[in-house]
């Protein structure tokens, strides 16, 4: 894969979604769990979406069950958990492996194009956010303590 508009993912609703639709946007991906520390993190992603939707922003949502069995609902449980928690607005995927032989290639390639701290590619836990700019390239990674308003001066650089 040479981009990330090769890709497809499916929705929460069990419809194959082609990244390609999301051309000419900047993208906040995230792996998610509802049952995380970090969880709250939602509001703040929401908010961000509100206010740099109409900006060209669109964050994706990945929720994972590899760290601490964090994520166990179903893909209706989980979309109703963030509707009804944090009134989550932004496409939510069903649930996704990020690390390991079962990894989703858009995680590969994520971790391919920007690596953790000393080079590392695995996922330390969930809220990690990968930074994706306008013609597709990722530009950026933040670690899941980092929180989304912190990064939003990132994201209108590349808006």
């Amino acid at each position: 894969m040479a981009s990330i508009y090769d890709f497809t993912a499916k929705s929460l609703q069990g419809k194959d979604i082609a990244l390609s639709a999301y051309k000419d946007k900047v993208l906040l991906i995230v792996n998610t769990a509802s049952k995380c520390g970090f969880t709250p993190q939602y509001a703040g992603l929401e908010t961000l979406y509100e206010k740099l939707s109409g900006k060209g922003l669109t964050i994706l949502g990945f929720p994972c069950n590899q760290f601490g069995q964090q994520e166990p609902g179903s893909p209706e449980e989980i979309g109703a958990f963030c509707q009804m928690n944090y009134g989550v607005s932004f496409p939510m995927f069903d649930k996704i492996d990020v690390n390991g032989p079962k990894a989703h290639p858009l995680y590969q390639f994520l971790k391919d194009q920007q690596p953790g701290v000393l080079g590392t590619k695995n996922i330390k836990w969930n809220f990690t956010k990968f930074l994706v700019d306008k013609s597709g390239n990722v530009v950026d990674r933040f670690a899941p303590m980092t929180k989304p308003e912190d990064i939003e001066k990132s994201i209108e650089k590349v808006l």
